[in-house]
């Protein structure tokens, strides 16, 4: 969430800002905030006279109690300043709510890095790693998993639906076996710790990372008012709502591998077939807390722990700096890692590497000591490393041999009991 002082004191530059972002018409909504919090701190003070003046009259009561008729008219003014009192209290409360409403719709605004650019047309290509096989024997990850009879998209709609599949025999097996391994390198070469959390959560937690109220029609709702996470970033990051860190004790970094769930709602006609854009499917997720003067170096951290991962699996992809109009509703700069998928012919997300700034920690009241013992917002990033499904397409392509067989990449081995073919 921007902070209200920034709107407040940088009035053009969050309004040019979030034009960046394709916001439609910024200036009417911060318009609208900088009246609303006008009104809400004239009704805070016209409060905060009526109570001064109310404890003034009430100490005076005990003196002249035993006046009647002085004490009986101080007593009517007493309650005449309660009922104004609460009347303001109404209004601050809605002028508190509507303002907090406006201030969660808008985006984070970009750093100065971002490339500007209206859509995904604007990124920037960073780097390239790896040979791309372009060979058109090549079967797509659904064709080769079918053929194999290891994947069963058929069955899947049967029991849930498009967008769903069932993995058997090596490619379940596989599936394991990339979670253990993306675990695994995380926690003993990069420095993260391991967490089991939660799929389901609470509104406060959606709305914390940003995932509410944008977003509502691509989540998953129970219907107890809790959510089904579309990515572990909302446990892990939430982890520290509502919290005070000490600044010794930062960075954090949290990593987890969970399903993750999307409703997908305005992906109509996108990636019908095969995995690449499921409802349901498994994410390894890097989580970094940090003070705000180390998030970008953080960043590029982050995005070369993701990039182990790859180069692992010597998989080949590339990075891409999303433009400001291409970036997640939370994201103040991202990285795409795109893995190389020959059957498309060309670079698809595997990864996304984001810093939010202090976006998310001002929603959730995240905040660390600072040296000089002050409180203060904390940054907050996220990546995926990687997402599981997608690491599954780019393997069952890029590891095809000429006998149409898949092999097991040299780094999964033994998590997969030594076997040289999926």
């Amino acid at each position: 969430m921007l902070s209200i002082k920034d709107i407040r004191s940088n009035t053009n530059y969050i309004i040019d800002s979030l034009k960046k972002r394709n916001f439609n018409k910024p200036e009417i909504i911060i318009n609208d905030i900088i009246k609303l919090d006008k009104d809400y701190r004239e009704s805070l003070e016209k409060k905060e006279k009526l109570l001064n003046q109310r404890n003034l009259i009430s100490k005076e009561l005990s003196k002249i109690k035993d006046s009647k008729n002085e004490f009986k008219e101080q007593s009517i003014k007493v309650t005449s300043l309660k009922e104004e009192i609460s009347k303001l209290d109404l209004i601050i409360n809605e002028k508190l709510n509507l303002m907090n409403d406006y201030l969660m719709s808008l985006p984070n605004t970009p750093h100065e890095d971002v490339p500007l650019g209206i859509d995904e047309n604007f990124n920037k290509v960073i780097k390239k790693f790896g040979e791309c096989k372009t060979s058109d024997k090549i079967l797509s990850h659904d064709k080769i998993g079918e053929k194999i009879g290891q994947l069963d998209f058929e069955t899947a709609v049967k029991i849930s639906g498009s967008r769903f599949v069932i993995l058997k025999k090596n490619i379940a097996m596989l599936e394991r076996a990339l979670i253990n391994f993306m675990i695994d390198t995380h926690i003993n070469e990069n420095e993260y710790t391991e967490y089991s959390v939660p799929v389901i959560v609470n509104e406060d937690s959606m709305y914390g990372t940003g995932q509410l109220p944008k977003f509502r029609e691509e989540q998953f709702q129970l219907n107890n008012n809790k959510w089904l996470i579309p990515t572990s970033e909302v446990s892990l990051t939430n982890m520290i709502s509502n919290s005070i860190i000490e600044y010794e004790k930062l960075p954090l970094r949290f990593v987890s591998a969970t399903p993750c769930f999307r409703a997908e709602a305005g992906a109509a006609g996108k990636d019908t077939k095969g995995m690449i854009r499921q409802h349901q499917f498994t994410k390894v997720e890097l989580v970094s807390v940090i003070q705000p003067e180390f998030r970008l170096k953080e960043l590029d951290r982050l995005v070369s722990c993701a990039e182990t991962i790859l180069k692992k699996l010597n998989l080949p992809y590339r990075v891409v700096l999303l433009s400001s109009g291409d970036m997640g509703f939370s994201a103040e700069k991202t990285y795409d890692l795109e893995v190389w998928l020959p059957s498309q012919k060309k670079y698809r997300e595997i990864s996304s590497c984001s810093s939010c700034g202090t976006f998310q920690s001002n929603r959730m009241k995240a905040r660390y000591k600072t040296l000089d013992k002050k409180n203060s917002l904390l940054a907050t990033l996220n990546g995926s490393g990687l997402a599981v499904g997608r690491t599954i397409v780019a393997i069952l392509e890029n590891y095809q041999d000429e006998n149409g067989k898949v092999l097991v990449p040299q780094a999964l081995k033994k998590y997969m009991n030594g076997i040289d073919y999926l």
